[in-house]
């Protein structure tokens, strides 16, 4: 089966029915749905499923118990209205990679499987790398469980809805067999259609993190109270929109806050209070802290002017990662001197680094756009980064 036509036999599932983007948040009947396909396809390879307390999938070729299994994969879940290709190429990209090597003749001396990770956008429960947080300890199950989305669903809630049990939340015994993990991924930028090449091979990750910011004030009559009366947290919550985006051009970091939640919500009434999100990235940790700390500051300060409150809270950070040096430069080797990148944008890979040896690698995506419709790839760069990344599975895993 040709890239092509495996692509397009997953693409329908969870597309927004404007055609703007897909809706394929953690556990929901989109998700679901991806679910049973790469069983599916998984099945019609001869491979073997393992779910793991937290709902990571791994098809398996080969005996997971030997250990020292050479894994790659990705995510299917999506942001809202997302494009097609984050994540769910690298999973579509691992199971042709296989296919590819079976064609070679390939045969692998260590177990190797495709990995599909649970919740990796944190759109629906508001932790990113959900799935592979929970797998490596890094996140505690208690918490985890508790977690709501939107409608005040709780994970647990969402879990036991699909069959799953959330009291197995955790560490996993999968997580020891793991001696190399690659992930494939869809370039969020536009640096290889500059470079002219179709895969790179990644650096690191910039530290990032998301903060709840909650503004208060006095809910109160749109059309009768004064305007010298109001304490309006909306006016805290715009000025600290404008103060992310000045702090973090002035210290060469990212800053953005894209979702906002007023109450009541109301057109003709002064909101009681605003709940905001904080994504800041910096090229280090220094420079992330000191991002979001002038972020708040400034927002402690407007507030004080407004007449309202301001609270911070941390709800997911992920420090610095450099990709295992080692297997980082063997991929170059493996891929003629591939282009190295550094990117900006988490990956469960960057959760995976801090236990286990991993790397990525990059399809070039000549929009430059992620998180949005317009993100894309053609054919035969996808067909690239199949072969780039059967070479390495080949190189690692293989005879």
């Amino acid at each position: 089966m040709g890239f092509r036509q495996l692509w397009e036999s997953l693409l329908p599932i969870g597309r927004a029915r404007s055609g703007d983007g897909w809706l394929r948040y953690g556990w929901s009947p989109a998700e679901l749905a991806c679910r049973d396909w790469f069983a599916a396809q998984a099945k019609e390879r001869g491979l073997t499923v393992h779910t793991d307390g937290n709902g990571n999938l791994f098809a398996w070729w080969g005996d997971p118990d030997a250990g020292d299994a050479v894994v790659t994969g990705s995510h299917f879940d999506s942001v809202p209205h997302g494009g097609a290709y984050d994540g769910p190429l690298g999973i579509v990209s691992g199971l042709l990679a296989i296919d590819e090597l079976r064609a070679r003749g390939a045969t692998p001396v260590r177990p190797v499987a495709v990995a599909a990770f649970a919740e990796e956008e944190g759109s629906r429960f508001g932790v990113a790398c959900l799935g592979s947080r929970l797998l490596t300890g890094e996140l505690d199950p208690v918490r985890a469980r508790a977690l709501t989305d939107r409608d005040g669903v709780t994970l647990a809630e969402a879990m036991a809805s699909a069959g799953a049990d959330p009291t197995r939340l955790g560490p996993d015994p999968v997580l020891p067999r793991i001696g190399a993990f690659v992930e494939l991924h869809i370039e969020q930028g536009r640096a290889l259609a500059d470079l002219d090449a179709p895969v790179a091979v990644a650096s690191g990750i910039w530290p990032h993190g998301r903060w709840r910011l909650r503004f208060t004030g006095e809910g109160n009559h749109a059309g009768t109270t004064r305007m010298a009366d109001r304490r309006d947290p909306m006016l805290t919550a715009a000025y600290t929109v404008l103060a992310a985006n000045k702090e973090a051009r002035l210290r060469g970091g990212h800053a953005t806050i894209g979702r906002l939640q007023p109450e009541p919500n109301a057109t003709n009434a002064v909101p009681a209070s605003v709940s905001a999100w904080l994504d800041a990235r910096a090229p280090d940790q220094a420079g992330l802290e000191a991002l979001v700390e002038a972020v708040r500051v400034r927002a402690v300060e407007r507030a004080g002017r407004d007449g309202t409150e301001v609270t911070m809270t941390a709800e997911s950070v992920s420090p610095a990662v450099t990709f295992d040096p080692a297997l980082r430069d063997r991929l170059v080797e493996v891929l003629d001197g591939a282009p190295v990148l550094p990117t900006a944008a988490g990956h469960d890979a960057g959760v995976l680094a801090g236990h286990v040896p991993t790397a990525m690698l990059f399809v070039r995506n000549p929009t430059g756009v992620s998180h949005a419709p317009a993100e894309a790839a053609t054919d035969e760069d996808c067909r690239a980064g199949v072969r780039a990344l059967a070479d390495v599975l080949e190189a690692l895993a293989c005879r």
